[in-house]
């Protein structure tokens, strides 16, 4: 479980990106963060892995303290937890199975992460993670030769080999069009389904927020002002999520 007590972050140049957080996510939800652009939803999943520390409050994941981690045990605790990003992140001039396999990296002796050695064990793990994404079929080709749909599937691959109890995705169907951003969302349900891992969406998409997800928070100007089931959301609650402008200096 996921748990926020009274989280607060701060910038250092004094802007409140989130206020007295209140909010508890228990395991195999799946979550959509919606809300104005700089309201408070990529700093809401960051602070999860530590991306960024609260500077007041308590955040707990399965009764961890995250802010009292440190060194090895902070490193393994962010290998519980998967990151999506807009962008992909991928290493475009290798092959697909090749990004996957960077999953493994952090565990591996320093002489086999340096020249790129990996067991079959962990070969049959990535390409089994490809499976799930539907994109086995594309293992030795190179990513950059894919379409954004295609690549942002090899950066759910790649964190499905980590083995996650959680993952965060930052606008992950950003750059997509509308028919290949159902497609990654499908993936998403999918994955949270039949996988049980917990799912957090900061999206921009309202419909697919309301479509795909089982929960949906609302943030405006740092603070939680929905919290409730998607089935739940109408037009007087969505005037309320985006009424007014963006946040000066939000993340």
């Amino acid at each position: 479980m996921i748990k926020f007590e009274n989280v607060t972050k701060q910038y250092p140049n004094g802007f409140v990106g989130l206020k007295n957080i209140n909010l508890e996510i228990e395991q195999g939800e799946f979550v959509a963060i919606i809300g104005l652009s700089g309201a408070g939803k990529s700093t809401l999943i960051r602070t999860i892995n530590r991306m960024h520390d609260i500077t007041g409050g308590k955040l707990t994941v399965d009764g961890e303290d995250v802010m009292s981690m440190q060194g090895k045990q902070l490193r393994r605790f962010r290998r519980k937890i998967g990151m999506i990003f807009q962008s992909f992140n991928l290493i475009t001039r290798t092959t697909v199975l090749k990004n996957v396999l960077t999953a493994f990296v952090p565990d591996l002796p320093f002489w086999r992460a340096f020249f790129g050695i990996y067991t079959k064990q962990e070969k049959l793990k990535a390409m089994e993670c490809l499976d799930k994404v539907g994109i086995l079929d594309k293992s030795f080709v190179r990513a950059d030769q894919l379409s954004g749909g295609q690549q942002q599937r090899v950066a759910l691959a790649r964190t499905l080999a980590q083995n996650p109890q959680i993952i965060l995705a930052d606008e992950p169907v950003a750059a997509l069009d509308p028919i290949t951003a159902k497609q990654v969302m499908d993936d998403f349900r999918h994955i949270n389904k039949d996988m049980n891992i917990s799912v957090l969406i900061n999206i921009h998409h309202v419909d697919l927020a309301l479509q795909y997800a089982d929960r949906v928070i609302g943030i405006r100007a740092g603070e939680i002002v929905y919290d409730g089931p998607s089935a739940d959301v109408n037009d007087e609650i969505l005037a309320k999520i985006y009424k007014g402008g963006a946040q000066e200096g939000g993340i």
